[in-house]
């Protein structure tokens, strides 16, 4: 029903994505950015609120509170109340205002390497102390190394920034998992602040997404969970994202640490969240058939080149490729040349790693796998 192969010109639009080359031969697959046309009903909820002309300021609709509630705990299994959710302007800023929030000055933070770029800048620019335990790879799957973490752990350690489903390695992290993790950070009173954008967007259909507030109540206490319609229904330049947070004193603090430093979230925003849940879910499943099968292309293209690896991913559309046994010091600069865009793995503190993103039509990565295969 929905055409994931219709090829959008985004050059010269002041695309993010698109307009970072000068050569625009470049094929990008790099920021997490699908190719793909928003579901109808987004782009009917925005034409709305372009027809009417006026654009104040704006409040969270009711109804989106409602969804976003009944959505949380059927597909999740999440039971919040109203009062648990704070609107941001963006999954980032809730990064940001959770390192500000979790102890003083001086104070650490720790998280997994490699991770989303924004978990260490973020951390920096709060002036807290960066605490980073590597990923282990087990069983052709990247998992949280918890001898290490809690090796890890000081007197400073007060936040832990975890992202399920991990970006870049592609984990969702299962219930044994999620609960050490847990059992960890209660342990030592460290909260646990959980980026969850892209747990919609399952690959691998035996796999459940847990989010880890729904383990225990002692553990939901001890929790900041972070959702946006973002990457699921790409409307990221929308900036719509939510918080949820169970405990009364750790909202507080979130609150009176994001009052004065967040805008308010514009009508189109809330409006393309409202219309994404409510009713794109018909827009979600078959994008979902669309991303299985380019990553089992790409999956498979990978494993065809000489000194790459890829493991499959669980979740995501950011594939995360081991070029280390290519000898290679330039692989970003090489596969630049050869006209394809990607992330080099250094940004996410995965050295010899490159990430790419495979939400785009499959003649781009047909093209994409076909220049690799110059350099591979």
């Amino acid at each position: 029903m929905f055409n994931f192969d219709e090829p959008i010109d985004r050059h010269n639009t002041n695309s993010f994505k698109w307009d970072k080359y000068s050569d625009k031969s470049v094929i990008p697959v790099w920021v997490a950015d699908m190719d793909f046309k928003a579901a109808p009903p987004i782009i009917e909820a925005l034409n709305k609120v372009t027809e009417q002309g006026v654009f104040g300021y704006y409040r969270c609709p009711d109804e989106l509170f409602e969804v976003v509630m009944e959505r949380l705990e059927r597909v999740h299994q999440f039971k919040v109340k109203k009062e648990w959710i704070v609107w941001i302007p963006g999954l980032v800023p809730a990064l940001g205002l959770s390192c500000r929030m979790s102890g003083q000055d001086g104070d650490a933070v720790m998280t997994n390497i490699p991770v989303y770029h924004p978990f260490m800048l973020e951390t920096i620019a709060a002036n807290r102390e960066l605490q980073k335990v590597e990923m282990v790879l087990e069983n052709g799957r990247w998992t949280m190394d918890f001898e290490a973490i809690e090796k890890s752990i000081t007197p400073k350690t007060k936040l832990f920034l975890l992202c399920n489903p991990h970006n870049p390695c592609g984990t969702m992290f299962t219930k044994s998992e999620l609960d050490k993790l847990g059992e960890i950070c209660l342990k030592h009173n460290i909260v646990i602040c959980s980026d969850e954008i892209h747990c919609d967007l399952i690959l691998d259909k035996t796999k459940q997404h847990i989010s880890i507030a729904t383990l225990s109540n002692e553990i939901a206490q001890n929790s900041i969970s972070l959702f946006a319609p973002s990457k699921t229904f790409n409307i990221a330049g929308l900036g719509c994202s939510f918080a949820v947070i169970p405990n009364d004193e750790l909202r507080s603090k979130f609150m009176k640490t994001k009052a004065g430093l967040m805008p308010m979230i514009p009508p189109y925003s809330y409006q393309a969240a409202l219309a994404a849940y409510k009713n794109g879910e018909e827009w979600l499943q078959e994008l979902l058939v669309y991303l299985r099968s380019n990553h089992d292309f790409l999956l498979q293209s990978v494993a065809e080149m000489k000194g790459l690896k890829m493991v499959a991913l669980e979740a995501t559309y950011l594939a995360w490729i081991d070029a280390r046994e290519t000898g290679m010091a330039d692989v970003v600069e090489r596969l630049e040349a050869a006209g394809v865009g990607v992330n080099a793995g250094k940004m996410y503190d995965g050295e010899g790693f490159f990430r790419l993103n495979f939400a785009c039509t499959r003649a781009n990565l047909e093209e994409v796998v076909k220049r690799m295969k110059t350099i591979f």
